[in-house]
Formats: C-alpha cells, structure tokens, sequence
C-alpha cells in the first residue's frame, strides 16, 4: 500500500463543499468551536444555486433562515437583521445575508470560489483499505480553472445541495427518450417566466410537469403571465391520480405563505386557467422545428401533446460520484443517510416534517464525513434551512469534542403542513420557492425546503410527475 507523507490531521482545516446558507452556516459554527473551516464552492460567488432562483421568494420568513452562529459572526461586524416576519426572495437572500457573512472578517479569505470538488477520499487509501483509515487526513479533489488543486482536510461536511442534479422527466427515473435532444425547449425548475424567460413563453403553450412547490410556483407565474398574454395555454401534467397533495393543507399550514400557494394553484385550475392532466407520465420527446411533441402515458391510453415549451418541475438528486471513494450507508431509494430516512420518506409523510437530528444520525462509516444540508435528504423533498442550521451545529460541537452539545437537539419550527401517513402517491418535487417579487402575482412563495434548498432553497424529490 503506498504510504503518504505524514500529516498532522488535528492541524488541517475542516472542509465544507459548498458556499450556500447552510455551507456558510458550517463554517461559522465551527469558528466558533475553536476549528479551522475552508469553504470550498464551485460556482463563482457565494450562493451560487440561489442565484439562479433569485426573482422568487422563499415561504420560510427570515427568522427561520438566519442560522445563530452566523448572525452572532454578522453582528459583530455591525449587520443589522432584516426584519423577521417578511419573507426574503432568493436575491435578497444572498445580498442581505450571504454575501455580508462570507464578507465577515473572520470568514474572509476561508472561502475559495470557482472551485469545484470532483472526489472525496483518503489520502494514500482508497476506499477498500480500511486500515488505520480514520487516521489519514480527507483528500479533497478540486478543478480550478481546468487545473487540479488537491486540499487535505481533518474533517469533510459535504453541503453541495441538489440544484445542479435535476432529475429527469422520464418515469423511470431515467431521460425520457428523445429529452436530451429536446433541451433547447426545456424551461428548467424555476424558470422566471414574467422576466428573463418570458419570450420563451408569452402567448405560447407550454407545459408542466410536476406536483411540488416549484411546479406551483410556475403554474402560478404563468396564470400571472396569461393576463397580459391572453393566448397563453397552461397544461399541467402531475403522475397522481389527483392534485390535491399539491394543493397542499391550506389554512392549516404552519408557514402560511405555502397554504396560501396552494389555495391559489387550485382556484387557477377550477377556474379553467390550467388544464391538468392526471394519471400521466412523460414517455417520450420528439422536435419538430420550433415545437416539440411530448408523449404522455395514462390509463386511458397514449397521447401526443404538442407545446413550445416545457417546465420540469420533477425535483432533484444528489451527487454522489464525488463521493465514490468514501464508505458511506446510504437508504438505497432516498439516497439519503439511512438513520435519517425512515423521518423523511415521501412515500409515508407527506408534510416533511421531521424531528431534530444532528451528528449521530448524520454519522458514516467514514469517520469524520457528514452529509448535511438539502443533500443529507437524498431525493427526499421539504427540507428547511433551520433544519440544516440544527445539523451544523451539532455536528460543529461533535468536531470538537462537545458530545454533550452535539447530542442537544433543539429545533423550533412551524407545523410544515397536514401530515399523513401511507399516501398512495410520493411528493416529485421538492422545491421551496414561489412567488414573482415584481409585478403580477404578490401571493406567497415557497420556502428552502428548499430552497432552499433550498426552496434556500431548493428542493429535492423524487423522478416523475
């Protein structure tokens, strides 16, 4: 076996993947602990995926989306909250929080941007040697402007999220055929359907597919759109054979922003604004000049539906080839820790919530490895940022040796919905934004359940419709 060059692994950083709120949040908590975070994010700025939604807002209010190590770190610097009750769009999300937080100066010159992490693993060990192995220090693999750059690290918090992998429109989890070749008439997740991609869809048909909160956020946009674009057609195709999971618990929602969407979504479709199409998954694509033919499955048979565009609202996934030399015990649907998945499985909760959890549920068989953030949920949808901030922390005081802390859980959340049991059909999507901040609709938006993700957000869920 080769040997490494010593290192003393109590003198590296712990590395955090990931410059997001939840990222930043690691890194703050383990200022605290005395620790030595770098933060490693592959896009060129501090909350990178947030920026891609920033026109929209999130349904958590501030007071649920500033984590306390980095409001303690901010204060000290002279920032002043914003007021917690309102709720901040993704832009504001960045420019009020994030980018004065990674500007802190003891955050400052800890995070390196436009570094990208292609492998986790061991230094001189791959995963099947296993001995000794908790005593080498993490290798960290970065590409920086096409050129490798190696970090090691005493610890790893792995907080890279799922927006960069969006899952596909098939029904089998898989691109349906013909959709990769149809991707100049894909809208995305999140698409700002009154700004930028408005000539992409004024006075067009376009369709959805989807039931989560980034499918609403669209529908809803659209129906916004239509008033001033009367020849807009809105379909909507969701796998359920209903949408009344989508429409959500109304006034029974904790964050009353999210009820409020869904109320809205299913007064648009009774009142004939949106065509939904129940019972159908997406089979196939075919491009045909500046229009594309999707074909849908039902129990009623096959059909061909012809649109300009189309809006994959099908949730995400994550990332898991960067982590292929590490030995991790993930649940083999959710892709999620497996202690963790049994409190966040779509399939039997329907609302997301979950209990505190923190290092020991979080915990690998790689010592000193956590997947934390939106990524800890797998395709799992409804995650909160505070949930994320909560795992932080114990994991933080775990680093450092506080055991007590760490296994101290506390976290103060509203009900995140009416929760069932057994539903007969999964949440796809797990998307925490909606609502457009400028003109049209000013109804509520969706959190970083996110959004999150994050939602901070943003979401998650599984394949399909």
């Amino acid at each position: 076996m080769p040997q490494h060059p010593a290192l003393s692994v109590d003198t590296l950083p712990v590395v955090v993947i990931g410059a997001g709120p939840v990222g930043l949040a690691a890194a703050a908590h383990l200022l605290e602990r005395g620790l030595d975070p770098l933060v490693l994010e592959a896009g060129e700025h501090v909350g990178a995926a947030i920026r891609d939604w920033s026109q929209v807002r999130l349904f958590s209010p501030w007071q649920y989306d500033v984590d306390a190590a980095a409001r303690r770190l901010l204060e000290a610097s002279g920032w002043t909250a914003p007021e917690g009750a309102r709720l901040p769009t993704g832009g504001e999300l960045v420019a009020d929080y994030l980018e004065p937080l990674a500007a802190t100066p003891r955050l400052r010159g800890r995070i390196v941007t436009g570094a990208r992490v292609v492998a986790v693993s061991r230094a001189g060990l791959d995963k099947t040697h296993g001995t000794d192995r908790a005593q080498r220090p993490f290798l960290v693999r970065t590409v920086v402007d096409g050129r490798v750059v190696d970090h090691h690290a005493r610890a790893v918090l792995d907080a890279s999220g799922t927006w960069s992998q969006r899952n596909p429109l098939g029904a089998a989890g898989l691109p349906a055929p013909g959709e990769e070749a149809a991707a100049r008439f894909l809208l995305g997740p999140l698409p700002d359907v009154l700004g930028t991609d408005r000539h992409r869809v004024a006075d067009r048909h376009v369709l959805v597919v989807g039931a989560g909160h980034s499918a609403a956020n669209t529908l809803l946009n659209l129906v916004e759109l239509a008033r001033t674009a009367p020849r807009t057609r809105i379909t909507w195709a969701v796998r359920a054979t209903s949408a009344t999971r989508a429409f959500g618990g109304g006034d029974a929602d904790g964050l009353p922003a999210r009820g409020r969407l869904g109320a809205r979504l299913q007064e648009a479709v009774e009142a004939g604004h949106v065509e939904l199409l129940t019972s159908v998954t997406v089979a196939g694509f075919e491009s045909a000049g500046d229009r594309v033919t999707v074909t849908l499955d039902s129990p009623a048979g096959r059909r061909a539906l012809t649109v300009d565009a189309v809006a994959g609202a099908t949730g995400f996934r994550p990332d898991l080839d960067m982590l292929r030399e590490l030995r991790l015990d993930l649940d083999p649907g959710l892709e999620a820790p497996s202690r963790l998945a049994p409190l966040i499985d779509p399939e039997f909760h329907s609302c997301g919530t979950v209990p505190a959890h923190g290092a020991e549920t979080l915990a690998q068989p790689e010592p000193g490895f956590f997947v934390v953030g939106m990524k800890s949920y797998g395709r799992a949808p409804t995650f909160l940022l505070a949930t994320g901030y909560e795992q932080v922390r114990s994991v933080a005081a775990h680093l450092a040796g506080d055991e007590r802390a760490a296994g101290k859980l506390e976290l103060s959340l509203p009900e995140t919905g009416v929760c069932s049991s057994a539903l007969p059909q999964p949440e796809v999507d797990g998307n925490a934004v909606v609502g457009r901040t400028s003109g049209g609709w000013r109804g509520p938006a969706v959190p970083q359940e996110v959004t999150i993700g994050f939602p901070t957000g943003l979401r998650h869920g599984r394949s399909g419709s």
